[in-house]
């Protein structure tokens, strides 16, 4: 080696490559390479003063561990656990991981480098001068990376000084007994002497190596014949996608056809490609050739001769398929997949089949097929010894590969959930399948939280004192949430200046990020959770509760920080004169709930609990000042929202408030909306604040700010609404949010007022999802947000439960800094960073959204299990038909605000027909559909549905063994239920039905509250996870107001079935 001119800490050397080009041909390529003497080591024993930066190895362990590059492409499940400390990877090992598994397998060891909650670095050992070995002529890729981690554990040690035993694990046995014994303090062991000898107490670590050990034992191919055709190599999909010859795209399997039907959504085709929509479909298993749902996937078009159309009869039972028989629509471009471009593998949870099904497999070998809890993945055979004693249980699997040789992907099991059917296992399985890992704050994480006990109460900092603007005692700062309101991240102001000439409007949210510093450990696990998680009977929060229900809690009588926003407005124009933006010192002086506010503003005598202790004179004086300023808010809030109408802002139909209580008078699901005007006017006042602070934060930052549009639907998404409205008479405009939205308003039956909420529901279901983005990587004129019609909007005044709005507080905060002149603290992203967080928040999101429907869909189930379905009165609702298809209708059960299938035509045939008396039985006949209705014949006659009919349905459960339960809705009558014992809503008003429902939450909430104070124990969860178990009303009145424009019911069961 020569040195390498000016530098003489840098040495050039050679490095001999062993290529493939695009036909396959073997090239040997000899490259420069530079090694060095100094290279990081990342540890605190460190003596020779490496730049180490801030994560380095605690030096408090036994010894490090290096990993053979074959562990750790094999076995990174068992590195990723926290229990297993001290790991040093090795450049050669992450390198190979990069070349044999993929870009998603090698970026998950990149994110576990950088998390400081792990102790694991890299350690750059090709770049390292004594520790970097060449590949020797003859010598095998296998052997020289083995080579490379040996050389690199005993530089450690040598490095160290002999302060640390490092241990070298590996699987290839001639390496362990080569190497073994060739220096004092480096041991070099296999991966199951290590965790025996190491790590007997982690059981997840042995079980793991036991199931993928099994899993590599299987792997070789089921056989010579080839089931599926062989995916075409990575240069010639590249050229075919620029060519226009394949397409690539998502793939999403069918909930309701999973076996046979698949969409490939592109997202938008090339303009070779006019005559397609941005779907492709894929027919039956061979042509999805072992792509999974969620891959991204080339597709090559067939012959429009082999082209299909969509299935339009429902399904009867998610995931089955019938013998080709049904009714398509006209022919869609179909396709074949020729290329998987990423595998998105995650973590499966499944079933193993009955005991009589594993009969016919080998039981020597023990390799089973798994069924999936999610109907769209194909079973997954994995290798076990446990098959017997994991009969009715949950098992979280992962795939590993799927040979063309193999009908099904091979796997192998991670732990065990626990039993099929048990509440807690069902809820670990929807946080599971929609990839939530919520694990306990860890102590580390605690440690950074200030403290505020009564032995130390928190105080505020005369540092923030001096540096905040205090509104403590020149505003009237007060919050208005739901009664019991613990998590109070907003509140607001109102007051006139100038002599009654202007108009003060002040929005003042929660300071998170003033206790969670950028960087931190609580920041980047709240930044991994992205949002908190709300589910039927508890939530996961995404900050320790010392801030979400404490110190970040804008609760009534104490000194809190803020962020706020204050507009100085013309009294009587309301015209923005002036904006402010800063931290501020705030102290509210009541904490109001919605029924209390709303009470002041009708005038209504009532009690406010911080006026008890005052005299008569002073308790009237201060309540015709709160009165006025909320009266004053109103006002404000009905020309922020006449400003928007006017713009074309939409009023959707999300979900409706309903209560749902279990036999002890628990509530096991809220889902409510609220329909008070004064929630509407506090809404209105977030969406003003969220939408000045875009502009802000958007102005000073043209190219990395976090903003949220919401795109306009695809004008072919509304064609369920306009056609039915027309069967009613109405006529809908879609040509803009503001056309539509007239049109809604006028669609308006005296009659039947649920027709208008069927019409806006069907709107949101033609919504495109709003999403984050960064503003540096869409054009301006795609930041509109087009319900809220807004040219721009955020997320800033939910930042207790929201990682958006963290990160917007800080591009706030950095662009009040540098107005002023001052240096913000920390370096800002990058706008291919900030577009990566959108892109990450936005997944959360998605997921969050799913997590919540499904444990809301689970409790419902739970609540109609134990009902008798043929004598329990609560099992009849009336429902509403807002579909037609070829074998039944689609409808909408008020009541208990579900939706789903109602068949009238069963698999043996027969038809539903109604008598006389409108009961209906089971017949032999037929079915005819028609655009706006649907008729069956048989021998008693003709009955007929027509779309917003009131019919009588009975809700049943379908129990499954592999997958979560479903409600089943019979039609019992074709005429509107008359059943007088049936909990039914008021007719005569929303707002009667609201107070009823809050009435009875509220009741439960008691009851559940006097439970717990003869039972002063906390529950597992608050226990493990330092989180809330009860649902919070307000939370989830918060999560109502960012999700009116999506409707949580299912989609596809919609626009698949």
């Amino acid at each position: 080696m020569a040195p390498c001119g000016v530098d003489k800490m840098i040495t050039k050397t050679e490095k001999t490559l062993h290529l493939k080009t695009n036909r396959g041909r073997k090239v040997r390529v000899v490259r420069e390479h530079y090694v060095r003497e100094r290279v990081p080591c990342y540890s605190s024993l460190c003596l020779d003063g490496c730049d180490n930066g801030d994560k380095v190895l605690p030096g408090d362990l036994t010894h490090y561990v290096v990993p053979d590059a074959g562990v750790v492409v094999d076995y990174q499940e068992i590195l990723e656990l926290r229990e297993v400390q001290g790991i040093i990877f090795t450049q050669t090992a992450c390198q190979a991981v990069q070349h044999s598994k993929g870009r998603r397998q090698y970026n998950r060891l990149r994110n576990l480098l950088k998390d400081p909650r792990h102790d694991c670095v890299l350690f750059a050992n090709e770049f390292q001068e004594f520790s970097y070995r060449p590949r020797e002529k003859g010598e095998s890729q296998e052997k020289w990376q083995t080579r490379c981690v040996y050389s690199a554990a005993v530089w450690y040690y040598n490095h160290l000084a002999g302060m640390m035993d490092v241990v070298m694990i590996t699987e290839d046995r001639e390496a362990v007994a080569r190497y073994c014994s060739l220096n004092s303090g480096v041991y070099v062991i296999s991966v199951r002497d290590y965790l025996q000898n190491f790590w007997s107490g982690v059981q997840a670590a042995h079980e793991l190596y036991g199931s993928i050990c099994q899993s590599l034992l299987e792997k070789e191919s089921e056989g010579a014949e080839r089931e599926f055709t062989d995916y075409l190599p990575a240069q010639v999909l590249e050229a075919g996608i620029k060519s226009g010859r394949y397409i690539q795209g998502t793939l999403n399997v069918s909930k309701h056809r999973a076996l046979t039907e698949a969409w490939v959504t592109t997202g938008g085709l090339s303009d070779k490609n006019t005559e397609l929509s941005s779907e492709v479909l894929v027919y039956g298993n061979k042509n999805r050739n072992r792509a999974v749902h969620g891959d991204a996937v080339a597709v090559e078009l067939l012959p429009k001769s082999e082209w299909r159309g969509k299935v339009t009869a429902l399904t009867e039972g998610q995931g089955e398929d019938k013998n080709g028989e049904d009714i398509q629509s006209q022919p869609v471009p179909t396709g074949r997949i020729v290329g998987i471009l990423q595998r998105n593998w995650r973590d499966y949870v499944v079933t193993f089949p009955p005991r009589d099904s594993t009969q016919s497999q080998s039981r020597n070998s023990q390799r089973i097929l798994t069924v999936p809890w999610d109907y769209r993945i194909p079973k997954i055979r994995i290798s076990t010894q446990q098959a017997d004693a994991l009969q009715d249980h949950r098992v979280v699997v992962r795939i590993d590969s799927w040979e063309s040789t193999s009908l099904y992907p091979n796997g192998h099991s991670v732990r065990v959930l626990g039993r099929a059917g048990e509440l807690e296992t069902e809820i670990q399985t929807i946080l599971l399948e929609n990839c939530i890992h919520v694990a306990p704050f860890s102590d580390a994480q605690l440690r950074e939280m200030p403290v505020n006990s009564p032995e130390k109460p928190w105080r505020v900092d005369a540092a923030q004192a001096a540096e905040r603007r205090d509104l403590r005692e020149s505003h009237l700062v007060f919050s208005i949430d739901p009664a019991g309101c613990e998590d109070v991240d907003d509140t607001l102001s109102v007051r006139l200046l100038a002599g009654g000439k202007l108009l003060e409007l002040g929005v003042h949210i929660a300071d998170v990020t003033h206790f969670v510093p950028e960087g931190s450990l609580t920041d980047l696990e709240a930044r991994a959770r992205a949002t908190t998680y709300y589910l039927a009977d508890r939530r996961y929060d995404m900050l320790p509760a010392v801030l979400s229900a404490d110190l970040c809690s804008l609760l009534g009588g104490v000194d809190r920080y803020a962020m706020s926003v204050l507009w100085e407005l013309d009294a009587q124009t309301l015209a923005v004169d002036k904006v402010w933006y800063g931290r501020t010192i705030i102290r509210s002086s009541y904490q109001l709930h919605y029924e209390l506010a709303q009470a002041l503003l009708n005038g209504e005598e009532v009690q406010v609990p911080e006026l008890a202790h005052l005299s008569s004179h002073e308790k009237d004086a201060k309540l015709a000042q709160l009165t006025r300023a909320l009266e004053t808010l109103t006002h404000v809030a009905r020309h922020l929202r006449a400003q928007r109408d006017r713009g074309g802002a939409l009023e959707l139909e999300g979900v409706e408030v309903r209560a749902q209580l279990d036999h002890d008078k628990n509530i096991t699901a809220l889902v409510p909306r609220q329909p008070l005007e004064i929630h509407e006017t506090v809404a209105e006042c977030m969406i003003y604040a969220n939408h000045w602070v875009a502009r802000k934060i958007q102005e000073r930052f043209p190219h990395q700010a976090l903003l949220r549009h919401h795109p306009p639907p695809r004008q072919e998404f509304f064609s369920q609404l306009v056609d039915s409205a027309k069967s009613k008479g109405f006529t809908i405009d879609t040509r803009s949010n503001k056309a539509l939205a007239d049109s809604l308003d006028q669609a308006v039956d005296p009659q039947d007022p649920l027709l208008n909420r069927l019409l806006r529901m069907m709107a949101t279901q033609a919504m495109s999802q709003a999403l984050y983005f960064s503003t540096g990587a869409t054009s301006q004129d795609h930041y509109y947000h087009y319900g809220l019609a807004l040219d721009r909007y955020t997320h800033f005044t939910s930042p207790i439960r929201r990682y958006a709005d963290m990160t917007v507080h800080r591009l706030l905060t950095a662009a009040i800094d540098t107005e002023k002149g001052r240096r913000y603290a920390k370096a800002l992203a990058t706008n291919k960073e900030v577009e990566e967080l959108a892109h990450h928040i936005n997944q959360k999101n998605r997921a969050a959204q799913q997590a919540q429907k499904l444990s809301t869909e689970l409790f419902q189930c739970v609540y109609f299990k134990d009902k008798d379905p043929h004598t329990d009165q609560c099992c009849v609702a009336d429902a509403v038909v807002y579909a037609i298809r070829d074998n039944g209708v689609l409808a909408f059960v008020p009541q208990y605000g579900l939706k789903g299938p109602v068949y009238l035509k069963n698999r043996e045939g027969q038809v539903v027909s109604a008598g006389q008396d409108g009961g209906c039985e089971w017949q032999s006949g037929s079915v005819r559909r028609y655009s706006d209705h649907i008729t069956t014949s048989s021998a008693t006659g003709t009955t007929t549905l027509a779309l917003f009919d009131h019919i009588t349905v009975g809700i049943s459960v379908q129990s499954s063994r592999c997958h979560a339960d479903s409600l089943h809705l019979e039609l019992v009558d074709n005429m509107p239920h008359r059943g007088t014992e049936v909990p039914q809503p008021p007719s005569h008003g929303r707002n009667q039905l609201v107070q009823e429902v809050v009435r009875l939450a509220e009741e439960a909430s008691q009851q559940a509250q006097e439970k717990a104070a003869q039972r002063p124990k906390m529950s597992k969860q608050e226990r493990e996870f330092c989180q809330s178990k009860s649902p919070n009303l307000y939370l989830l009145l918060e999560e109502i107001r960012d999700l009116a424009l999506m409707d949580l019911m299912d989609l596809d069961s919609t626009n698949s079935a």
